[in-house]
């Protein structure tokens, strides 16, 4: 069984930053790669940010590239995004999940099988 708890979300000013964090249980952490997917009202899911289980690959959406950062500790088992210049539209609940090794579908929802409860940013303009 895989749990995923995220923290770090929260309020902030546009421009501002913020650094959510997802603790993950199991001893197989580091096999896998990790993503950030958000979730705006009345959006569909849609992805933010991925890394590849080494840590040494890493993949971002058009809207947030140049301004988040993925990154992940093996050792402590979590995964972080560091999110700079916020901007109003990023304004979502934020989700962790873990890649499906066997779906090829990277910035697909139905690429991850086990996601966190969500912590919501709330950037304000």
């Amino acid at each position: 069984q895989v749990q995923l708890v995220e923290s770090g979300g929260g309020l902030v000013q546009a421009g501002g930053s913020l650094r959510l964090s997802c603790a993950a249980s199991g001893r197989t952490f580091s096999s896998y790669a990790m993503g950030w997917l958000r979730q705006a009202p009345g959006k569909e899911r849609e992805f933010v940010a991925a890394i590849s289980w080494s840590g040494g690959s890493t993949y971002y959406a058009d809207s947030v590239k140049g301004r988040f950062t993925i990154s992940r500790d093996n050792a402590k088992n979590t995964v972080y995004l560091q999110m700079n210049s916020l901007k109003p539209e990023d304004t979502a609940v934020y989700f962790c999940a873990r890649r499906d090794s066997r779906s090829p579908y990277r910035t697909e929802v139905s690429g991850y099988d086990y996601w966190g409860q969500g912590t919501q940013v709330t950037v304000s303009s």
